[in-house]
């Protein structure tokens, strides 16, 4: 069975890279599969990580007198049911309910999320490498830099600030840029170039170890396996 998985495994990979020469059924049965794989393991997932624990054993618990505690369940269970609502031409409107508790509930978890991610992490991440620097300075750090090492943490903390402050000035359209807001606005635009290119190679890169990754399995598994 290891090796009938491998032979599939191969077979599924040569039918994806297939697509490099021209578009064919082989590629798209194996897109096809994926797509159905994955939504069918999702599905799975679902009831039995999610219904089951979640909405089912709770309720039948209720039902049979263990525990009265699960029936609170059965209101967000009717509002998830409205999602069905759909399917019926005279009851479509009601799946407005739904969607605005999942909107709701979702933007109320997602802004202090996002505000702690892109706001105030990133304000600490500008300050810390100061509190570094002075703790180095005067002598109280737990661990001692070399002197070159240091240097170096200096030149960086630096330029991330420098950074920052020509970025934000990009993105400050309240005032003309002219003068100095356009000389830093210009320096913003050079750092976020830097920022665009190191994550599109950073993504290359990935692709790349991907493939990597793929052709090692052929070669040296799946061809090791024949021989």
């Amino acid at each position: 069975m290891q090796v009938f998985g491998i032979w599939v495994a191969a077979f599924l990979t040569l039918c994806i890279y297939s697509f490099l020469y021209q578009d064919n059924p082989l590629y798209r049965f194996a897109e096809h599969l994926f797509v159905g794989i994955s939504v069918g393991y999702g599905i799975v997932l679902s009831i039995h990580e999610g219904f089951i624990p979640l909405a089912w054993n709770p309720i039948w618990a209720s039902l049979t007198g263990d525990s009265l505690s699960g029936l609170w369940k059965l209101i967000p269970i009717f509002f998830g049911l409205l999602f069905f609502a759909r399917l019926s031409p005279r009851h479509t409107w009601l799946i407005r309910y739904p969607i605005a508790i999942l909107i709701g509930f979702g933007a109320g978890i997602a802004i202090p999320n996002v505000l702690r991610a892109n706001i105030f992490e990133q304000t600490r991440g500008t300050i810390e490498p100061f509190s570094v620097i002075h703790s180095q300075t005067t002598g109280t750090a737990v661990e001692v830099m070399p002197s070159g090492e240091f240097t170096v943490f200096i030149i960086g903390a630096v330029l991330m600030v420098i950074g920052v402050i020509c970025t934000l000035t990009y993105f400050f359209f309240s005032v003309e840029h002219r003068g100095p807001i356009s000389w830093l606005s210009k320096v913003g635009i050079c750092f976020l170039m830097v920022g665009f290119g190191s994550a599109f190679g950073n993504t290359v890169m990935g692709r790349v170890t991907l493939l990597i990754q793929r052709v090692d399995f052929l070669l040296n598994t799946w061809i090791g396996s024949i021989f």
